[in-house]
């Protein structure tokens, strides 16, 4: 069964390269420009969310601590993507599984979406 990633970045270019390396890999994409289908709880749950730092008006840790806060969303796997310095320590604070600093590899985010993809949640 493929598995299911939801996007949320704010730029289109973005996530057309993410659309295009995740559905290359075999995975079913939605891609969302903002995180107000999460605030609303209104998108269809996916195996990971793949989100980032910064979303117009928002900022992606306070949508992950919302999603771990949620007991409809708290289990589903969150990746954050961010040029931040000190991503790694900011995202596992907010409660996310992993993170990915921008640039980034695409085998290395294939790698990293791939482990919390196949993880029973």
């Amino acid at each position: 069964m493929q598995k299911k990633i939801l996007v949320t970045d704010d730029d289109p270019g973005i996530q057309d390269v993410f659309r295009i390396i995740f559905e290359r890999a075999g995975y079913n994409v939605n891609v969302s420009a903002d995180a107000k289908c999460i605030l609303e709880n209104n998108f269809v749950h996916p195996d990971v969310i793949v989100l980032d730092r910064h979303l117009s008006g928002l900022d992606g840790l306070d949508v992950c601590r919302y999603l771990k806060s949620n007991s409809e969303t708290r289990n589903i796997p969150v990746i954050m993507v961010s040029a931040t310095p000190g991503i790694a320590v900011m995202a596992m604070q907010a409660g996310a599984q992993d993170f990915i600093e921008k640039p980034f590899l695409i085998k290395e985010l294939l790698a990293t979406v791939g482990k919390w993809a196949n993880v029973n949640h």
